[in-house]
């Protein structure tokens, strides 16, 4: 039968099954494709922090939502246009957060009694008229993959695997996407079997021919490129982006990069990404815990190394001792922290900004370090290069916050020019003539001297030093100097931190304050309330500790400042304590990010209601 073909602007697309079911891996095999047709795009990963929950359980439901277009998508979207569900329980889960009229595409074969009893359904959704207001098409998912692959060996188990793959092949056809780069995939994956790729392959084909032959589907969907700037692009996570930045650096810079670290969930991948790169000089330490990942970090930058350690919250909470270590020796070292849902073990695949005082203040003593945050995954690249740039400059621990969602996440990254790249100089100090370990520069900032090198022999460590000399001192005046020359240098970094940006009117009612993942958000929802006539201002932070020096004179232009925060107001405390300006708060603690049309209605409701 004839098929239309209709264009649309952008669409909301969510995988969902059991954390079994692959579908995470469908979502980025999706996104993939998506990003080599030239549409922009966001994506958001949804999984249970248990390895394997129970089968069909509602704890155990995994999704993969990707938002894409011809135009600029900045968040994966807040509600999704289709869904498909490979079972009840992730019906269940994820059918409140449809749009009216949304698509749902289930699998029929798994709505038996044993999954609608383990999903908590007393009738059969798909019978009783609750799911009246979608547009529901049933699939015999499980079914056609079997009968597709019929003909093979593999066990019932192997076979069924594949039915996320028959998933996929359909919503390629109903997209119009390629099929051609997962099949390239498959290739590479299961070269060494044979028989399992034969299966994904026939599948993923007996999916896009389901699509183009049936009768259920009338309709399939044209998205057109993005025009974005001209340029070659790369589909990154955030924490690609974060490996990928600190490498860029590291040949910037032209001295090797070393991780130190110790897996933990949302940060792991940090890891995993950067011990692909032996080739390029970097050395990665997976320790046995948190405290010796970043006292090897520590090691590292001694010895001349653009040092770093990945963490997330609790693992930040364990390197705090030695973070105050490489406050005292003034040492370039770069704490990745992805943040996560606390305290304690708290939410682990989940995200929230609630480490922002933890990085601030969360050390013994007076021992202040500078701290940025990513403002979106591909930014994760650009924040990278920063942070290891004031790092080498001025000697100091530098924090760099993300957080799950910007990790798990995904967007185009545009791939610069070599030397497009900000430069990193790094000055050794080889004369011996002069030297002292703590002698300062204008910055305040002492000399990087690395062991060995001749005349230059001097003692580092935790205890307090002798200014310039670095004898251990327990004189209290000294003591005050040292503390008050470690906190300006700090504040000197603000000179090398450009201004911040005020996007809109300059002045007048309302600046919506960020900082962090809430950009995207906060961006769509400020272009949504342009488009109907609001006149909202808007400025985002990438620079924490120290504040950009015009900040102040900002906030003083404005009658009312909104500050979205996934947190009980962190940031509005900051910047109430700072600036001594009053502000308004919206908070969000759920392990979910906002959605555009949260921070519209409070915009709105700021304003006093008022629809422009």
């Amino acid at each position: 039968m004839t098929k239309t073909v209709q264009v649309v602007d952008d669409v909301t697309v969510r995988f969902a099954g059991d954390s079994g079911d692959g579908m995470q891996l469908t979502g980025s095999q999706f996104t993939d494709t998506t990003a080599f047709v030239g549409n922009d795009l966001s994506t958001l990963p949804d999984f249970p922090a248990e390895i394997r929950a129970p089968a069909g359980s509602l704890s155990g439901v995994s999704g993969f939502q990707l938002h894409f277009g011809s135009g600029d998508i900045q968040t994966p979207g807040d509600s999704p246009d289709v869904l498909i569900a490979m079972n009840p329980a992730a019906l269940k889960v994820n059918v409140k957060d449809l749009k009216p009229n949304a698509t749902i595409i289930v699998n029929t074969n798994s709505f038996d009694t044993k999954n609608l009893k383990l999903a908590q359904y007393g009738t059969n959704p798909l019978e009783d008229g609750s799911l009246s207001g979608f547009n529901v098409i049933p699939v015999e998912l499980t079914k056609l993959t079997m009968t597709a692959l019929e003909d093979l060996s593999l066990s019932l188990k192997e076979k069924e695997k594949c039915k996320n793959f028959f998933a996929l092949g359909l919503m390629y056809w109903m997209y119009n996407r390629p099929i051609d780069i997962t099949l390239k995939w498959l290739e590479s994956k299961f070269n060494s079997k044979p028989e399992v790729l034969e299966a994904n392959q026939r599948v993923l084909r007996a999916g896009f021919n389901y699509g183009e032959t049936t009768e259920i589907f009338t309709t399939r969907y044209d998205v057109k490129p993005a025009k974005l700037p001209k340029g070659i692009y790369r589909n990154v996570s955030g924490n690609e982006a974060v490996a990928l930045g600190f490498i860029a650096a590291s040949l910037r810079s032209g001295i090797p990069l070393f991780l130190g670290s110790y897996p933990i969930t949302p940060a792991s991948e940090i890891l995993q990404e950067l011990s692909k790169y032996k080739n390029y000089g970097v050395v990665t330490f997976q320790a046995e815990d948190e405290i010796s990942g970043v006292a090897s970090a520590i090691g590292a930058a001694f010895a001349g190394s653009l040092a770093i350690t990945n963490t997330s919250g609790p693992g930040l909470s364990l390197k705090t001792e030695s973070i105050g270590l490489a406050v005292m020796t003034e040492l370039p070292l770069v704490i990745i922290d992805v943040q996560r849902g606390g305290p304690s073990t708290g939410l682990p695949t989940k995200t929230e900004q609630a480490d922002l005082f933890q990085a601030m203040y969360g050390r013994h003593g007076e021992a202040p370090v500078v701290v940025l945050a990513a403002q979106s995954p591909a930014d994760c690249f650009y924040i990278s290069l920063e942070a290891a740039k004031i790092a080498i400059k001025f000697m100091t621990p530098v924090i760099l916050l993300t957080d799950g969602y910007l990790a798990f996440g995904s967007e185009p990254l545009k791939i610069s020019n070599f030397e497009e790249l900000p430069e990193i100089n790094v000055e050794f100090r080889t004369e011996k003539e002069g030297f002292f370990p703590y002698l300062r520069d204008e910055n305040l900032v002492r000399p990087w001297a690395i062991p060995g090198t001749p005349g230059l022999e001097h003692r580092i460590g935790g205890l307090e030093k002798k200014d310039v000399i670095g004898n251990i001192s327990y004189d209290p005046i000294n003591h005050e100097i040292m503390v008050k020359n470690r906190k300006e240098k700090i504040d000197n970094v603000q000179k090398e931190i450009p201004d911040l940006i005020v996007d809109g009117e300059q002045e007048g009612e309302l600046l919506i304050l960020s900082w962090g993942s809430t950009y995207g958000a906060i961006k769509e929802a400020m272009r949504n309330l342009e488009n109907t006539g609001h006149k909202v201002s808007h400025a985002h932070l990438r620079f924490i500790n120290p504040f950009p020096k015009n900040l102040g004179d900002i906030l003083k232009r404005f009658k009312n400042v909104l500050i979205p925060e996934l947190n009980l107001g962190q940031m509005a405390t900051l910047i109430r304590s700072t600036y001594l300006k009053e502000v308004l708060q919206f908070n969000k603690v759920q392990g979910q990010t906002f959605k555009v049309a949260e921070i519209e209605n409070k915009i709105i409701e700021v304003l006093g209601g008022n629809n422009g």
